[in-house]
């Protein structure tokens, strides 16, 4: 008899995301069980219960998924499980924490594509400013970013403390060079982008973060992205299903929330269905995610 496909779905929050249920069955998953407010401590006992219940040839049949709303935690929770492997007894690993691994991947790789295909740059090119960064999506695209060879500034609502931390943080964790800049002001943020060739917006819901008189402003601006769906959107002008549509008054392209969100899904469903159909198990996160997407959207 084949054996069953199983899904553990963690989180450190109150509920799984539903969302993300939904993505699993439809990628093929015969079963999928939550486990809710899950701390790091009691990863690795849940981890070893998973593993120790099925012979080792049927661990890749096995996988763990971690959400929540932190992107630092969800990664803690992937070296606590791998940790906790004990071979040759092993399952699939995965994190997506409220979505922000693949809407992060899939922002970047949909700008990357823009850019190379409309602007003739590469993401080493040029200089992009973070809306967000202390969040889950803006953090993991600061990341994926800089990884690629952009020069990326990180602006902070509230001055620089909280960015600079993240900061180091993705220096220390990522090898990821990113520059903090206070944002705490309009004039502030207008003066965070007048120099930059690209803008991720992803900061918190029915905030908008700059106008279009500022992305006019931007005269080196060349694509902007926003990721926020709620009005008053992230970025005024840039309608959420804009695909690369111009921005008026200036040369840049504007992405939309909705123009992101299927490129999104389908990485995440990827990425689960890749899980399903390894023949040896994965350990899976936002590096992971971005790849993909940049398949996808190729």
């Amino acid at each position: 008899m084949a054996a069953k496909n199983i899904l553990h779905m963690l989180t450190p929050q109150k509920h799984v995301s539903p969302f993300d249920v939904n993505m699993a069955l439809d990628a093929g998953y015969d079963s999928v069980t939550p486990y809710e407010a899950v701390t790091l401590e009691e990863v690795a006992d849940l981890v070893q219960d998973v593993i120790f219940s099925r012979p080792p040839d049927r661990g890749v049949n096995s996988a763990v998924f971690f959400g929540g709303d932190d992107a630092v935690l969800a990664l803690d929770m992937i070296d606590a499980a791998k940790n906790a492997l004990v071979p040759p007894f092993g399952c699939n690993i995965m994190a997506d924490p409220a979505g922000s691994f693949t809407t992060a991947a899939a922002m970047v790789a949909f700008v990357e594509k823009k850019l190379k295909d409309e602007k003739g740059k590469a993401l080493s090119d040029v200089t992009i400013a973070v809306f967000g960064a202390t969040g889950v999506v803006g953090y993991c695209a600061a990341v994926i970013a800089a990884l690629e060879g952009a020069k990326v500034r990180i602006v902070g609502y509230s001055g620089l403390e909280r960015v600079q931390k993240r900061a180091d943080e993705m220096k220390e964790r990522f090898g990821a060079k990113v520059e903090p800049a206070d944002g705490s002001s309009d004039e502030k943020n207008t003066e965070a982008v007048r120099d930059v060739e690209v803008i991720f917006s992803a900061a918190k819901a029915g905030v908008q973060v700059l106008s279009l008189k500022q992305l006019q402003a931007a005269e080196k601006l060349l694509v902007a992205a926003d990721v926020n769906a709620v009005p008053p959107l992230g970025l005024e002008g840039i309608d959420v299903m804009a695909g690369g549509e111009p921005i008026e008054g200036t040369n840049a392209l504007g992405i939309g929330a909705l123009a992101v969100g299927p490129l999104k899904s389908d990485t995440e469903q990827g990425l689960l269905k890749r899980m399903i159909e390894a023949k040896e198990p994965q350990t899976l996160d936002f590096r992971d995610a971005f790849q993909l997407a940049r398949k996808l959207v190729s």
